[in-house]
């Protein structure tokens, strides 16, 4: 079987401390290299640019969208899609070499392991946090609404799992963390809306809440994590908190 060539596509906005790791980590993996940035003011397109990216500049109107714009990018129908946050290690990269030079199926999932605040987090749900980014688009497509956006194969099509970790930058400070976090929830409850769902009560705002915490931090054994296990169950109780409550100031349906 001839070797697949592979297009590797990353969106940015404003990511200059992030984008030059990551693509450092995909040279002699991958073969084109696209990054569409959405019009970032730092230093992301000169950075992509001096590393031999193909930079694109794409105006961002969703995480679903800009995904399936920059998977139409790529030169080749083989597309391993990256956050500029993502670094492959050394054993992923030759997972995915390997499935070049065998692939199977429509696409495959690779694990991440994610970095909270200088701390590796291995527990409360965070790892192996698997997702499909190896992929052939024309085999499937990005889906979603405004939030936890997902590639979906077309039905019938077999999935394979890569060995390896890709490296995940996610949060280096709290305050970066609860930044986020608030706009994400943002995000969140409007897509509750969307989705029709708009009823809130007390348990939506104290027992999932109540819930999260206790199910990341105890029963996913988050507590192993240390410092930050504690911060990040915590802080995910507040959003789902947050994300009901946000949901109920626009909601004509509230009920208590």
């Amino acid at each position: 079987m001839p070797v697949v060539p592979l297009s590797v596509v990353v969106i940015t906005f404003n990511e200059e401390a992030n984008i030059a790791r990551c693509l450092e980590a995909v040279r002699g993996v991958a073969d084109d290299v696209v990054v569409v940035d959405s019009f970032s003011t730092d230093r992301t397109v000169e950075i992509c640019e001096e590393m031999g990216a193909r930079v694109i500049q794409h105006a961002f109107e969703g995480y679903v969208q800009q995904k399936n714009f920059a998977t139409t990018q790529a030169h080749y129908d083989h597309v391993l899609q990256l956050d500029a946050d993502e670094v492959l290690t050394p054993e992923l990269r030759q997972s995915i070499l390997a499935a070049k030079h065998n692939w199977q199926g429509g696409g495959y999932t690779l694990a991440r392991l994610t970095n909270y605040c200088g701390s590796w987090v291995r527990h409360g749900g965070w790892y192996p946090d698997r997702k499909l980014r190896l992929y052939d688009r024309r085999l499937g497509q990005w889906e979603g609404l405004l939030l936890h956006e997902r590639y979906e194969m077309q039905p019938g099509q077999a999935v394979g799992a890569l060995q390896g970790d890709a490296l995940h930058y996610s949060y280096h400070s709290i305050a970066q963390h609860v930044s986020q976090l608030n706009r994400f929830t943002s995000i969140a409850a409007d897509e509750l809306w969307l989705r029709g769902k708009r009823r809130v009560t007390l348990f939506h705002l104290l027992l999932k809440p109540f819930w999260k915490f206790v199910h990341g931090y105890f029963l996913r054994l988050g507590f192993l994590d240390g410092f930050a296990g504690l911060s990040i169950a915590l802080i995910s109780a507040v959003g789902v908190f947050l994300k009901f409550a946000k949901l109920k100031t626009r909601s004509a349906t509230v009920e208590y």
